[in-house]
């Protein structure tokens, strides 16, 4: 696991090196396409401060898209002991607890790190768990903010944001942009600017589907070791695939913070899916159930 744990982490920088990469390239294009080197200059630093509020503000940030409310003990005893049971086991700080009004099942976790970390529920997760269910899915969270993923999630998170940014900028540039620069724009320039627009989300999505799915598979075993059951997390998950539905609110950014994918079904949804099949996560604890 810990040989795992290095190889996501080194996979993760190399991902985070690309997404850099990707709108210094960007800003490349925008800055040949108007003769301007200064366009790529303020694209980059633009990103880089965009990427920084979205890292430091991007958990309340996801909190405020999933419409999740903060709780006390005594508004959800059941939830709030299990994750401070948790937090006392892992010696992680409590968390902050939240609950989604929702009737999907579904969990995630954000913040910065494990002194800054939120964890969140749905109310559907809850009414399908039983305690030993529920503590596994939590011990999932509370493993991806031990193995500091909630970190890379943020980070990947603000980048996404970026590129969506960029892209929408690129798009409004090539459509409504200066008109004198339209009558002298070579068609090559038109078409670099728009296959940048098109491109880049779609690979930031395979970028962020790379980073996200070993993760889940380490947290899945993490949480395991925590609890020392595993038949906990295989019902768990096997009761995510029973009972499987999107969420009311959705965000393409969010959704690798799930326990399980929260978006609507869909051909592209499906091959950009950030999450591994959940039968394929029930199929690897069967499988390994001996080594825990």
């Amino acid at each position: 696991m810990y040989k795992q744990i290095a190889e996501n982490k080194r996979r993760t920088v190399i991902i985070i090196i690309a997404f850099v990469l990707m709108i210094g390239l960007i800003a490349a294009v925008f800055a040949w396409f108007y003769n301007d080197p200064w366009i790529a200059v303020w694209t980059i630093l633009v990103a880089m401060i965009y990427a920084a509020v979205q890292y430091y503000a991007s958990g309340t940030i996801a909190m405020t898209m999933t419409g999740a409310r903060e709780i006390e003990k005594k508004d959800n005893p059941r939830l709030y002991n299990i994750v401070e049971n948790l937090s006392i086991t892992t010696g992680l700080p409590m968390p902050k607890v939240y609950v989604i009004e929702d009737a999907a099942p579904n969990a995630f976790a954000t913040g910065r790190d494990p002194k800054h970390a939120m964890v969140a529920a749905t109310t559907g997760l809850m009414d399908i768990m039983n305690d030993k269910e529920l503590t596994a899915v939590m011990a999932h969270e509370m493993s991806h903010v031990k193995n500091y993923d909630i970190r890379v999630s943020m980070i990947v998170f603000g980048l996404v944001c970026v590129i969506g940014l960029i892209s929408d900028v690129a798009y409004r540039m090539m459509f409504y942009g200066n008109r004198r620069r339209n009558e002298e724009g070579s068609p090559m320039g038109y078409v670099l600017i728009m296959l940048a627009a098109i491109l880049s989300p779609i690979l930031a999505a395979l970028a962020q589907m790379a980073v996200s799915r070993q993760r889940e598979y380490l947290a899945d075993a993490s949480a395991v070791n925590i609890t020392r059951y595993p038949e906990g997390m295989i019902d768990a998950l096997k009761k995510l695939q029973n009972h499987s539905q999107p969420m009311k609110n959705q965000n393409v950014a969010a959704a690798p913070m799930y326990i399980n994918d929260p978006l609507r079904k869909g051909f592209f949804n499906n091959l950009l899916s950030t999450h591994p099949p959940l039968e394929k996560r029930i199929e690897r604890l069967e499988n390994g159930k001996k080594n825990f």
